[in-house]
């Protein structure tokens, strides 16, 4: 008797074993391999081209921890190896949160909020938070510095997501709607507005509007909306100088009062793009970034990147942001549930709209945001944010379905809201 207790035991643990294993496999089947591909492949050729762009800033930048005493020698790799740590921390990342179903994430859509919502604030807090250039935009603990407003678009994204699906019959009123959203998102970004961090601002300002519109919000009060927040909101914007000048090297690129701050970076971004040609200068070899493009590891990384690659090479790498944003929006509507919907479709905003106002920027097509470009750019807390927001993408797409997607798109597209 106890040998055949034992042996159904064993039995029924293969059985459980066998039947996860097949859970599993099936899974992994699902997902996405070609965003997951271009994610990859972005991510080390912005490696390959920080190792190529930062060379004089690395140099300018040791050479300064020289003088400090900070450092005993001069380093060319600086940049990359610091942007080498952050891309295989956030790598690693990435694949972990991809076995981490999201759902779970739905659960603790109120802690990450609260949280990112408390790092912000810390900004302001002295001796804790940090400033560069015109923006106090990080947190400096130790040896360790922290951009808040990079994980806050992934915390509103997850947050609204939550908050958005509970009010699907709703949301397209202006009472429960239209109001109660604008209202979260107002007091979720004043501290981003505050810093001042014009280009976060920007994005999470979008994704928040996608995924309100998706989710069955009105036109009429998002256009309204829009409206009122650029009358109340232009004045704030415009009440700190450089952003005035932003505006006006935009609008009048050739203001002789501006040649020597901002318009000189737009001007040194479009020289880079046209030198690049059709087949650029080639690899390594080129000549804005010894000093003439401010930030180019960081901000204009695109212009580098056009002046060394041409345009033929630069189509194939903007091809491959398409690809993500075109695999992106296909998980989305493949997601199972409303939840996964929402979320898929905000991270893919994400992306979307920052390489777009980069891309926009670098051109000369949109005022200076400071803004980076996703998966290339330098920047640790960018890097991590986005890859963690990936890995919940693709974690998404391994549970992809057809039946269950279909009843909630028809849900989605005929909702039942209320008069407002």
């Amino acid at each position: 008797m106890r040998e055949s207790a034992g042996a159904e035991k064993t039995y029924g643990i293969s059985r459980t074993r066998t039947a996860i294993h097949r859970i599993l496999l099936s899974m992994f089947r699902r997902l996405d391999f070609l965003l997951c591909g271009v994610t990859v492949v972005l991510t080390f050729f912005g490696l390959a081209m920080i190792a190529s762009v930062s060379v004089f800033g690395s140099y300018q930048i040791t050479h300064q921890m020289v003088l400090r005493g900070m450092r005993e020698e001069t380093s060319n790799a600086f940049y990359l190896i610091r942007s080498s740590y952050h891309t295989f921390l956030s790598l690693g990342v990435m694949f972990c949160i991809l076995l981490v179903p999201y759902r779970v994430w739905e659960r603790f859509a109120m802690p990450i909020f609260g949280v990112a919502l408390l790092l912000l604030l810390a900004v302001f807090i002295p001796g804790i938070g940090a400033g560069y250039g015109t923006a106090h935009q990080w947190l400096r603990i130790g040896g360790f510095s922290l951009q808040p407003s990079e994980f806050l678009k992934l915390a509103m994204t997850i947050y609204l997501a939550v908050w958005l699906q509970k009010r699907e019959q709703i949301v397209g009123t202006l009472k429960e709607g239209f109001l109660p959203f604008s209202t979260l998102l107002v007091l979720s970004t004043i501290l981003v507005a505050v810093q001042p961090d014009f280009g976060s601002f920007l994005v999470i300002f979008s994704i928040a509007v996608v995924m309100f519109f998706i989710a069955g919000g009105n036109v009429i009060h998002l256009f309204l909306g829009g409206m009122i927040a650029a009358v109340l909101g232009l004045p704030i914007i415009l009440n700190r100088e450089y952003i005035r000048n932003r505006f006006r090297a935009f609008l009048f690129p050739n203001d002789p009062s501006l040649a020597e701050s901002i318009g000189f970076q737009v001007r040194q971004a479009l020289i880079a793009i046209g030198s690049g040609g059709l087949f650029g200068v080639g690899y390594g070899k080129s000549i804005q970034k010894f000093g003439y493009l401010p930030e180019v590891q960081g901000d204009t990384i695109f212009a580098a990147m056009a002046e060394e690659l041409g345009f033929f090479r630069l189509m194939i790498v903007l091809g491959m942001y398409g690809i993500f944003v075109w695999r992106g929006y296909r998980i989305a509507l493949g997601a199972p549930d409303r939840f996964g919907f929402l979320l898929a479709t905000g991270i893919t905003t994400w992306v979307a709209v920052q390489t777009l106002l980069n891309v926009s920027v670098n051109l000369g097509l949109f005022p200076l945001t400071g803004i980076t470009l996703p998966f290339i750019s330098y920047g640790g807390s960018s890097t991590l944010a986005l890859l963690t927001a990936v890995g919940i993408l693709l974690n998404i797409s391994m549970y992809s379905t057809d039946a269950p997607s279909e009843d909630r798109r028809q849900r989605s597209r005929f909702p039942v809201c209320r008069h407002s």
